[in-house]
């Protein structure tokens, strides 16, 4: 696994391919970038079939560890890995801990231990369970073990190094044992980079991990809800500092698209692509304006119709609290409010995707208050299509120097 990169803008937002992915080193993905979000290797309200009428979807699927856990001894006695197990085709895996899109209790790490939470509760992961449950799912690649309980804001500074040192030995250890491993064979590694909100520690996790044998970074502890984005950024580039050039960075736990962007600026390459999948859950659809290459007089009225159709239908973010995961965005419109039900437009004018060509916002809106399944496949449709075509949008500023445009497109003031 190697970035080739293409393009640096002002000195950290890289452009480029990540190629020499999977145990063949045939396949490649571009970054900026994400992955497929997933539960148990199905993306959410969509079967395989439905899934892959979608274009440009990425060539990484994410699963957790959270999720897997709990079936082990199935996978182990299944023996062909998670990929043939959930009749997956002509993918990648990368296999994460946590699910960002769902919550996880703090208070449960130990020296030795760390805790993931399935459907049947906690499950307690020693570094030998741990690589077991790798062995079983067979990934591409992998997060090593994380000590990442401490985003809360009142995490002490003896606390958060003592996180730093706990991750660093969890990668020793997880290191040691893959190399020992002929199972793992052709599989890569990353290593976490801890720190909480600390700078000095999120340099020395950062310049310690890069010392070791890994094939890129997970930065985490930085999610949505955690700190603010001046403070997220600063962190980031202060990390990415440390790290080289040559190595993919993912940002575990943030999905919004103001934040994706400056993330973007201060180097990170890849994110998790939970949230299309949190904003149909709230019975909303994706309607942020991406598109860079509109003309003046075409952009003005866009923004004027933008402006008319969303009225008083969104919510902006204020302090940062534990719920900014779940709170509805100014980048979404609420369906199961009542101006819809007699709206027979699609979702977002000029969108290709299945549901926009062939279904109106009332219809949506009826699916909605009916509690019709439906409604969660026809969202998801719209959502990861609309979210891809960002991140398509976000290359293309990068390669052509726009992204001052695409910002202004994405972050605009919409009016109560």
């Amino acid at each position: 696994m190697k970035l080739e990169l293409a393009r640096v803008v002002r000195g950290t937002g890289r452009l480029g391919v990540l190629r020499g992915l999977g145990r063949t080193a045939q396949h490649s993905l571009e970054v900026p970038g994400c992955l497929l979000y997933t539960h148990l290797g199905a993306v959410p309200h969509l079967t395989q079939d439905t899934l892959h009428t979608l274009s440009s979807l990425p060539s990484v699927t994410q699963v957790t560890l959270s999720n897997i856990a709990e079936h082990q001894e199935v996978l182990e006695e299944f023996k062909d890995g998670f990929r043939k197990f959930a009749g997956l085709h002509d993918t990648l895996l990368y296999c994460s801990l946590h699910d960002s899109a769902a919550p996880c209790p703090t208070g449960y790490t130990t020296n030795k231990t760390v805790s993931v939470w399935g459907s049947g509760g906690r499950i307690e992961l020693t570094v030998a369970k741990f690589m077991a449950l790798q062995k079983a799912v067979q990934p591409d690649w992998y997060q090593s073990m994380a000590d990442g309980e401490t985003w809360q804001n009142n995490t002490s500074r003896k606390r958060v190094r003592k996180s730093v040192d706990r991750t660093l030995a969890h990668l020793d250890e997880c290191l040691l044992a893959h190399q020992n491993s002929q199972e793992l064979e052709g599989v890569e590694v990353f290593g976490v980079v801890e720190g909480g909100d600390i700078p000095e520690e999120r340099v020395r996790s950062a310049r310690e991990t890069a010392k070791r044998p890994v094939a890129g970074f997970c930065l985490d502890g930085l999610q949505t809800g955690s700190m603010d984005q001046a403070l997220r950024t600063q962190l980031i580039a202060a990390v990415t500092k440390e790290l080289p050039e040559e190595k993919p960075r993912l940002l575990q736990g943030v999905g919004r698209p103001d934040e994706v962007l400056a993330c973007v600026e201060v180097g990170v390459d890849l994110f998790e692509s939970f949230f299309p999948f949190q904003v149909t859950e709230r019975g909303c659809a994706l309607c942020f304006s991406f598109n860079i290459s509109l003309d003046p007089e075409r952009a003005v009225l866009e923004l004027n119709e933008d402006e008319r159709d969303t009225a008083g239908e969104t919510q902006h973010n204020g302090d940062v609290s534990l719920d900014d995961q779940t709170r509805m965005t100014s980048f979404e419109m609420n369906l199961k409010d009542k101006r819809y039900h007699d709206d027979f437009r699609p979702l977002v004018e000029g969108c290709g995707c299945y549901c926009c060509k062939n279904h109106q916002r009332a219809y949506l809106h009826h699916l909605l208050v009916t509690n019709e399944l439906l409604a969660g496949v026809l969202l998801t449709i719209h959502n990861t299509a609309h979210y891809q075509g960002f991140f398509s949008a976000l290359r293309e500023a990068v390669a052509g120097d726009k992204l001052d445009i695409l910002r202004r497109r994405v972050l605009r003031e919409r009016k109560e």
